[in-house]
C-alpha cells in the first residue's frame, strides 16, 4: 500500500477506513492468513453481501488486495507502510483482549481445519495402511539413515558388546571412527567381514569389565543387549563412564525385567533384566548425569521379553577422574 499524501484529506480517509468494527475484524483475519469471501463470513458470522461492501471499500482504499483462485478469489491484506502501517498497527494493538476478535481467532482455526488438500485428503484415506504402503513403496531403511544423520559426524563412538557388527557397520558411514568391542573371538569374525569396507572402524577383543579403550577417548559409547550377560552390570557402566570423554553419552537397550527363567537359561544370561528405576541407579551410581530409562514398545513379531532404553550422559571432567583413579589406588 503506498504512502498517502500527507494532507488532512488523506489521514481522516485512513482513520475513516478502520473507524468500523467490521472492517477491522476483516484487517485482522486477512493479516496473516488468505481467506475467500465464503470462509470470512462463516468466520465474522455476517452475510456475504455485507462482507463483500466492506472487502470493495478495503480494497479500493488500498488495504486488500485479491487474486483469482478457479471460480473464486482470495483476499488478502496488502503491506502498509508510512502513515497507513502506523495507524493500522495502533489499531491492531487496540485490539487485543477484545473478545469478538478472540472469537473470530477460534472460527478461523476451525475452519482452516476443515480445509483439505490433496495431501492431507491422501493420508486422510491411508492413514490404516500407511506404514505397510511407505514400507513397499520406499523401504524400511531410510528412517534408520535419518536418525543416524542426527549423530556429530566428528565424533568417535564405542559400540560395547558389538557381536557381530552390526551397528558397528551402521554407524561407521556417518561418524569419524567406531571402536567394537567384543569378548568373543568368532563374533569379532564375523563383524570383520561385516565391516571390511570401512576403514574408520577398529575391532578390539576384550571384557567389557576391562575395555580396550583408553580414558577419555569416545564421545558416545553403546551397550546394546549386553548388561544382561555380565556378573557386574555396575562395573561395565564404570568402564563405560572411564571411556568417554566430559559430557559424553550413554546409550544403553536391554531386557526389562521378566520372569522367564527358561529364556534366561537358554541365552546363556546372568539376570531376568532390569527394571526402569533400578536402571536409572546403576547409571547414577556410575557418577552418570540426566539417566533416563523407558520401556521400549514391543515389535510385533518379537518373541522374546520387552526391552528397555537408558540414555545419560558422563558427568565430570579431568580432576574427577583423577579423584576416582586415586580413590582406586
Amino acid at each position: 500500500m503506498a504512502a498517502p499524501e500527507r494532507q488532512p484529506e488523506a489521514l481522516l480517509g485512513l482513520m475513516g477506513s478502520l473507524a468500523d468494527p467490521t472492517r477491522l475484524r476483516l484487517l485482522r483475519l486477512l493479516e496473516r492468513q488468505e481467506l475467500q469471501v465464503q470462509e470470512l463470513c462463516d468466520v465474522v458470522q455476517l452475510p456475504q453481501s455485507t462482507v463483500s461492501r466492506h472487502l470493495k471499500l478495503l480494497s479500493d482504499l488500498g488495504w486488500v488486495k485479491s487474486r483469482p483462485q478457479a471460480t473464486t478469489r482470495l483476499y488478502r491484506m496488502a503491506e502498509a507502510d508510512g502513515g497507513a502501517r502506523k495507524l493500522w498497527l495502533l489499531a491492531r494493538e487496540q485490539m487485543n483482549g477484545w473478545a469478538t476478535a478472540e472469537q473470530d481467532r477460534l472460527r478461523l482455526a476451525r475452519r482452516l481445519s476443515e480445509r483439505q488438500p490433496a495431501a492431507q485428503a491422501f493420508f486422510a484415506g491411508a492413514a490404516g495402511q500407511w506404514d505397510k504402503l511407505r514400507g513397499e513403496l520406499y523401504g524400511h531403511g531410510f528412517s534408520q539413515a535419518a536418525l543416524l544423520a542426527l549423530v556429530p559426524s566428528e565424533w568417535t563412538v564405542a559400540d560395547l558388546g558389538c557381536g557381530t557388527g552390526h551397528v558397528t557397520a551402521s554407524l561407521a558411514p556417518v561418524v569419524a571412527k567406531v571402536v567394537g568391542v567384543d569378548q568373543s573371538a568368532a563374533m569379532l569374525k564375523a563383524a570383520r567381514k561385516r565391516t571390511a569396507g570401512f576403514d574408520n572402524v577398529e575391532l578390539r577383543q576384550g571384557s567389557l569389565e576391562a575395555l580396550p579403550i583408553e580414558a577419555g577417548a569416545v564421545d558416545a559409547a553403546l551397550l546394546l543387549l549386553a548388561l544382561t550377560y555380565v556378573e557386574s552390570p555396575d562395573t561395565v557402566l564404570a568402564e563405560a563412564w572411564r571411556i568417554l570423554r566430559p559430557g559424553g553419552r550413554l546409550v544403553v537397550v536391554d531386557l526389562l525385567r521378566h520372569d522367564r527363567e527358561e529364556f534366561r537359561r537358554q541365552m546363556g544370561q546372568h539376570s531376568l533384566g532390569f527394571a526402569p528405576a533400578e536402571f536409572e541407579s546403576l547409571a547414577r551410581g556410575a557418577h552418570f548425569e540426566g539417566a533416563r530409562a523407558q520401556p521400549l514398545p514391543p515389535e510385533a513379531q518379537a518373541k522374546g521379553p520387552a526391552l528397555l532404553l537408558l540414555s545419560a550422559r558422563r558427568s565430570g571432567g579431568v580432576e574427577f577422574l583423577k579423584a576416582r583413579q586415586k580413590e582406586k589406588r
